[in-house]
């Protein structure tokens, strides 16, 4: 290049500049179209597969009105929600329910709403609640996707789904969040992001108050756990909060930390192996286990992490953070014990006794 500064004259050398920088705008422009194009055609599919699912329904359904109905056995009625919370873990662990979704015959099923928008109309929650109900077809089945939770129970619905969800340290998940749209993963690395090109630091952000690490972006896990009330989004509502741990104890079978996600995955194995059954294992030897890791991330600085801390909705979002690994930790202690540094399930310990009459 130094001996092209040499023999060019410097006319030819801005006519040689200007040419490259067209091209790499004419190659990054093309790059998007192709992206824009094969989400396009990736939705298209899903539609495409969604339909002809749907008519086997509706023809089932009619074959069904003419023959007697055949119940479902109970291990097969069954619908677990995982509504994940962005850079939480989730991808990592949803790979393992498709690892084993065929070894333990039960289907998954992703949520792919428009823009990743986390509160779904009212039309598209009945029809959500009538699928998740209805679709014999897909059962046993497991949903995921990044949607905040649902209350069944509004709808009429007899069998409710079993929720669990996976929560992490909120800065933890921010600073994540940040380098991701700027990076990407190693799941994807090929994809373009959102703020692609920013080399701008989450340290440098927070000095400056920049709007990708200001407070209010911490505001999510709550939200996520509150559900669809229009006060679970309003930043800083001490409802939500409480509600959001409402929700998680009443309405969660269980709620883990990305901090000790295997803990979690065993003690799903334990309490759901119709799902689960060779999960740990699989976390402990699969490649798949830490798949997707995000790129050129640097850990805050203790400056940065005490000016976030300084903010209510840090607080307030800590505060519900602490309150699920409590709830964890609890249920862990009284279903796991640890030996020589591995953790090992307890065995049953209730009985039955006494049982009248004897004939």
């Amino acid at each position: 290049m130094g001996l092209l500064r040499v023999m060019m004259p410097p006319k030819f050398q801005l006519l040689a500049l200007l040419a490259f920088a067209v091209a790499m705008f004419f190659l990054e422009n093309q790059i998007q179209k192709l992206e824009e194009s094969r989400g396009k055609l990736e939705r298209a599919i899903a539609r495409h597969e969604v339909r002809e699912i749907e008519q086997r329904h509706t023809q089932d359904g009619l074959r069904e009105r003419e023959a007697p109905a055949s119940a479902l056995s109970e291990s097969e009625d069954v619908v677990i929600i995982y509504n994940r919370v962005p850079k939480t873990a989730s991808t990592s662990f949803t790979n393992i329910a498709y690892d084993l979704c065929g070894k333990n015959h039960y289907h998954v099923l992703h949520i792919n709403t428009t823009k990743n928008n986390p509160v779904m109309s009212i039309q598209d929650q009945v029809r959500f609640v009538k699928n998740v109900t209805e679709w014999r077809e897909m059962k046993p089945a497991f949903y995921h996707g990044h949607v905040s939770f649902l209350d069944f129970t509004k709808f009429g619905v007899k069998r409710k789904p079993i929720y669990i969800n996976v929560i992490r340290d909120p800065i933890e998940r921010l600073v994540s969040y940040y380098y991701f749209l700027r990076f990407g993963d190693d799941y994807r690395p090929g994809l373009r992001r959102r703020k692609q090109g920013d080399k701008k630091t989450f340290d440098e952000c927070v000095s400056a108050g920049g709007s990708d690490c200001a407070p209010e972006k911490l505001w999510l896990q709550i939200p996520f756990f509150c559900g669809h009330y229009s006060e679970c989004w309003n930043v800083g509502s001490h409802w939500a909060l409480e509600q959001a741990k409402y929700n998680l104890v009443n309405e969660y079978l269980l709620v883990g930390v990305t901090e000790e996600l295997e803990d979690f995955v065993m003690m799903l194995e334990a309490a759901l192996p119709r799902f689960f059954k060779g999960a740990t294992e699989l976390y402990k030897t699969g490649k798949k286990s830490h798949l997707r890791k995000t790129s050129e991330k640097k850990p805050p600085t203790k400056e940065s992490i005490a000016k976030l801390q300084q903010s209510a909705i840090w607080k307030m979002e800590n505060e519900f953070y602490e309150f699920a690994l409590e709830q964890f930790q609890f249920v862990r202690a009284h279903a796991v014990r640890e030996k020589d540094g591995e953790l090992y399930l307890l065995a049953q310990n209730f009985f039955y006794e006494k049982i009248y009459p004897k004939n």
